[in-house]
């Protein structure tokens, strides 16, 4: 295997193909650690090396065998992994956002990426062996696009402490997981009208600070902005991105399928003009 490895052309397109696939490992690590910063920052560095090493590959000619075999893998392995760890979190799966959660991300979302991608591999493997063209399609292109931005704004979700309710307390935006439960679990609030006419909502208790679970990029967006509104935002929009990519999935499949059918009907009826006698 070593002897195997030295001989590789490791050409720029490869190691940043390779890059890739560390990277994709250290960001599966970062999210079992709910290090999700920086599990963001190596999902970026990942997803920029996707775009770059095909373009290099392209521009200076340096497309190897090695690179059509491992750089789809190292896709894949970024993408599939990276949901697999995210539909491991609670927050991402359940109704703990305040939503139903058939509306979040679902593993059975998770098991149709993965069986998207293990039936495109097979159906290229099958007509590139018969000496077909299996490039990827623009569906498959903006369903990569999709994936990559559903997987980002979860990260950025769950950086922000998995929360997109703000509240107005002392003057001051607060995220709801911030305050302690109430006696008896219920919670309540009073509006209270200020001197300008302003309505807000204050709860019946006491914050209890600011929680842990944010991280430091979450504070650095806050000072930035110079507010918390953006958690909203990127919740909702990543909402509609699962359910936009789960869509973009299927259909790029399907196209695949079909495109997969006709040119194996294409290579049967023309052995068949060759061999008309099926010898």
């Amino acid at each position: 295997m070593m002897s195997y490895l030295a001989r590789l052309p490791m050409n720029v397109p490869n190691i940043l193909t390779l890059l890739r696939i560390l990277c994709a490992m250290i960001v599966f690590a970062m999210i079992a650690f709910a290090r999700y910063d920086l599990a963001l920052l190596f999902f970026l560095l990942a997803s920029v090396s996707d775009f770059l090493d095909g373009w290099w590959a392209r521009h200076y000619h340096q497309i190897t065998v090695f690179g059509r075999i491992m750089d789809p893998f190292a896709d894949k392995f970024l993408i599939c992994g990276a949901f697999v760890c995210l539909v491991a979190i609670p927050e991402l799966t359940s109704d703990k956002a305040g939503f139903a959660a058939w509306l979040m991300l679902q593993p059975w979302m998770v098991i149709v990426i993965i069986g998207r991608e293990l039936l495109v591999t097979s159906l290229r493997a099958f007509v590139e062996s018969s000496g077909g063209d299996f490039s990827a399609k623009w569906l498959g292109k903006w369903k990569m696009v999709l994936q990559c931005a559903a997987v980002i704004l979860a990260l950025l979700y769950l950086s922000g402490g998995a929360e997109w309710n703000i509240v107005s307390y002392s003057g001051q935006e607060r995220l709801v997981s911030e305050f302690e439960s109430p006696p008896g679990g219920k919670v309540t609030w009073d509006t209270v009208i200020s001197e300008t006419g302003q309505t807000t909502l204050v709860p019946n208790y006491v914050p209890r600070g600011v929680t842990a679970r944010q991280t430091v990029l979450a504070q650095g967006l806050d000072y930035c902005f110079g507010t918390k509104q953006w958690r909203r935002y990127v919740f909702f929009t990543m909402l509609a991105s699962f359910w936009l990519t789960f869509g973009m999935t299927v259909l790029s499949g399907l196209d695949y399928c079909i495109h997969a059918t006709r040119m194996i009907r294409k290579q049967r009826e023309r052995l068949n003009e060759l061999f008309p006698d099926g010898k």
